[in-house]
This record gives C-alpha cells, sequence and structure tokens, in this order.
C-alpha cells in the first residue's frame, strides 16, 4: 500500500505545528503593513488589482495558498506555486517618477514579500506565546526556503536562519518608505469598507486586530507611517492575551473553517498529523521564544525591553 503523501514540509517539521495557530491570521496582516513600505513592491500590487475592492478576496487566496502549500500533498502544492508564478510573470507595474516599467516577479521583490511574511508569521506567533526555541525558529526559516522555490526565487538566496533573515532587513532599509500607495493600504487596513449593519463590528472586532498587527511591527516602520504605537510591552502583553484567549477555541471548531486544509490533511494522514500544541517537538524555556525587530531573536526579556535578574538589557531596536 502506497504511503500517504505529507506534501513539502510534513508534521515533523516546524511549519505544519506552527501554521495551526489561530494568530496566523493577525500574522498576516502584520504582513501586509510590512509588505506595503517596499515602494515597488506594493506598487505591484496596487496598479494590478483593486486591493480596495478585492482585499478579502486577496487575504482569502493568500490564506489558501499557505494552507496549500502547508497541508496539502507535494502536488497540489507545486500546483498552487506554478499557478503563482504564471500570473506574476504576466504582470508589470510602472514607477511614477522615472516611468519604468518592470516586472512584479523580479527576484528582489518576490524577496521582500517572501521575508515580509515569515518574519511577521514567526514573530507574532512567537511573541504571543507560542513555544519555539531559536534552534526550531532557525529551522523555520530554513524550511521555507521552499516556499520560496514555489513562488520563483532561488532557495540558495533565500535567508535561511533567523540571524540571515535579520541581516536581510538591515539591508534592505534604506529602500523602505511610505509613499501613497502604503498610505492607501494603511487606509484600507484600519477602515476597511464594510455593509452599513457590519459597522459596529468593524470598529469592535476588526480594529483591534488590525491596530495589534500594527503595533507588533518594528519601530521603525511605526516611524515610517508616521503613527505611534503602545510601548513593546503592551503590545507583547496584549499580543499574549490575544493568543492565550484564541487558543481556547478548541482546535477542531477552528479548524471548520473553510477551506478546511488541517482536517483534510488529518483525513490524508492519520491523527498523528494533528497540528496541536501538545504535540510539537520543540521544548523550550518560554523565555526563548520572543522576537523583536524583523529576525532578531530576544532572550529573557518578553520582547519589550523589560529587564530582571535573569535578562540582559536592550533597547528597542530601530
Amino acid at each position: 500500500m502506497r504511503e500517504a503523501d505529507a506534501g513539502l514540509f510534513g508534521p515533523s517539521s516546524v511549519t505544519w505545528q506552527a501554521h495551526g495557530d489561530p494568530m496566523m491570521w493577525v500574522a498576516g496582516i502584520r504582513a501586509l503593513y510590512l509588505q506595503a513600505l517596499h515602494p515597488r513592491a506594493v506598487r505591484g500590487v496596487m496598479q494590478n488589482s483593486d486591493f480596495r475592492k478585492d482585499a478579502w478576496g486577496r487575504l482569502m487566496r493568500t490564506a489558501n495558498f499557505v494552507g496549500t502549500t502547508t497541508y496539502g500533498t507535494t502536488q497540489a502544492a507545486e500546483k498552487a506555486g506554478a499557478r503563482v508564478r504564471k500570473i506574476h510573470s504576466m504582470l508589470s507595474a510602472t514607477d511614477p517618477d522615472t516611468g519604468e516599467r518592470y516586472g512584479v516577479d523580479e527576484p528582489d521583490l518576490l524577496l521582500w514579500v517572501h521575508c515580509a511574511e515569515i518574519d511577521s508569521y514567526l514573530h507574532v506567533l512567537r511573541r504571543s506565546g507560542f513555544p519555539l526555541s531559536d534552534t526550531a525558529a532557525d529551522q523555520y526559516v530554513a524550511e521555507h526556503r521552499e516556499s520560496a522555490r514555489l513562488v520563483g526565487l532561488d532557495p540558495d538566496g533565500v535567508p535561511a536562519s533567523t540571524a540571515e533573515l535579520a541581516a536581510y532587513f538591515e539591508k534592505v532599509r534604506p529602500e523602505l518608505a511610505v509613499g501613497p500607495e502604503a498610505r492607501a493600504v494603511d487606509d484600507f487596513l484600519r477602515r476597511p469598507p464594510t455593509r452599513a449593519l457590519l459597522i459596529p463590528a468593524r470598529a469592535l472586532l476588526w480594529r483591534r486586530v488590525a491596530n495589534l498587527a500594527y503595533a507588533s511591527l518594528p519601530r521603525y516602520a511605526h516611524e515610517l507611517y508616521g503613527r505611534p504605537a503602545p510601548p513593546p510591552r503592551t503590545v507583547t502583553r496584549r499580543l499574549a492575551a490575544t493568543g492565550t484567549l484564541l487558543r481556547l477555541v478548541p482546535a477542531r471548531v477552528r479548524w471548520q473553517l473553510p477551506p478546511k486544509h488541517i482536517l483534510r490533511a488529518m483525513a490524508r494522514l492519520g491523527p498523528g498529523s494533528r497540528p496541536d500544541r501538545r504535540h510539537v517537538p520543540y521544548k523550550v524555556d518560554r523565555r526563548d521564544a520572543i522576537l523583536d525587530g524583523p529576525g532578531r531573536a530576544q532572550r529573557g526579556n518578553g520582547g519589550d525591553g523589560a529587564t530582571c535578574q535573569r535578562c540582559q538589557r536592550w533597547g528597542t531596536p530601530g
């Protein structure tokens, strides 16, 4: 009997465990904020889609891609990657200042989008209390050279550890800026269009989630956007509280939400494939599970610069 296809990552991977956590939704919004800081990258999005009218569809397509590549079969993941590469190959954008026409599948742009996503997923999960050691965090980054390959990048040129990820962000920071496209993304994420009956829910629920995602950005991002954020200690406490609350919802209930990638993977591979924190093979001291700033693993301080007898003092990174 042929063994079931575990896909590109499989149940023993860090990715399989981490992507089943509900804080991935907050992380996804943080990634949008971060990605919008690269003028050429965000311009490619805004000039090729009506972001404001189809933002929910775009978010769901991204979630479906991540779910398929994480929990789907190898064939399904490869097919999803091929579809993304084909779409990107047909799109281009124009620099309004120089008139330059460029493809949205330029490696530098794909790499920025990839690194912003991976950093956001890792940052939010660890800062909200998901238990990953520094070693497991490095493994997570390395695993996602595979997802980078799917969108058309050479895996050898993609960061393979948190240190390499941090070095990448330091290198690219001079290229970041907030232009009209980033302002449009910020405005949408703060006040997404919705039906009149849902406006109270938007104010009560969505705005809190979007504000938390924004607050979890590095300090330089807040400075570029020109909007302050709460002190890092407060942000960490809110992320942890939100993570604790969402993780109280039974996993089987959360996984019923479409498109049910995790449930289908469990049906294909058996109960041992369940991505549940009780089964995470990466036992850690919780003090080692915080990131502050892209790619920077901090120890023993809760991610907010607080100190204690077992902690080393450090400054909030720029």
